[in-house]
């Protein structure tokens, strides 16, 4: 098995690294490849198991949609092949149509999913958030400085409970297309929903998959659970 991780010198802000030191330790026996800027990404012509990219500054953003420009139709190759992806925090703005900055500028994107992002640089949104994925409750939170608006219908991951999807206006949030798992959610999401870790390690086929410290994972993410559904929890910290 192969795990390719997407320029995570730039691309793992807001403790997301935790997501990669969580896989490296329930797949010891896997090899991880770390692509940087300067190199071209293992999945242009190799089999990779799952791709992996974090939140990233906004300058970041526009030089990895460069990178990854030429690559469009392999990227759509594997997702439509059910390669898995995991893509989180502003990572997935770089899979929209386009990314208008907060000067009113249009940055064009990857295309892949029909989708604007718009940036307001002067006002960090933060929230918690409550979704459900099929019958499976996860929790996560957001800090931004942009919110996702549909073109047209996208395959959305969760229904939100609590907090915001896309946007303000709308309660379904992130992407999920085959094996293509994109969120706006940061936390890192893997330690927060240790039975969708279980439930991804399972997809990418291995037997009987276990979690360090399960016990307490699993607790710490029913406790959270609780207190996302407690009213007197603040939503926007």
């Amino acid at each position: 098995m192969k795990i390719e991780l997407l320029y995570p010198a730039i691309a793992s802000l807001y403790g997301e690294q935790g997501n990669i030191r969580l896989l490296k330790s329930c797949l010891p026996q896997v090899e991880f490849i770390e692509t940087e800027l300067d190199q071209t990404p293992a999945f242009v012509t190799s089999p990779i198991d799952l791709i992996y990219m974090g939140p990233m500054s906004e300058s970041a953003q526009l030089k990895i949609i460069e990178r990854l420009k030429p690559y469009v139709y392999r990227i759509r190759e594997l997702i439509d092949k059910g390669t898995y992806f995991l893509i989180t925090g502003n990572a997935l703005d770089v899979f929209g149509q386009s990314i208008v900055d907060d000067k009113g500028v249009k940055h064009e994107a990857l295309g892949i999913f029909d989708f604007t992002t718009k940036e307001d640089r002067m006002h960090r949104f933060n929230c918690l958030v409550l979704g459900k994925y099929n019958e499976l409750e996860m929790v996560g939170f957001k800090s931004q400085f942009a919110m996702l608006y549909p073109n047209s219908p996208l395959p959305y991951w969760m229904e939100v409970i609590r907090g915001t999807g896309f946007n303000a206006k709308v309660n379904q949030e992130g992407i999920h297309l085959n094996h293509f798992f994109g969120t706006h959610c940061i936390g890192p999401i893997l330690v927060m929903n240790p039975y969708f870790t279980l439930e991804l390690l399972e997809g990418l086929g291995e037997q009987n998959p276990k979690l360090p410290y399960e016990e307490a994972m699993i607790e710490a993410y029913r406790q959270r659970i609780s207190e996302f559904k407690d009213p007197k929890i603040i939503d926007y910290p």
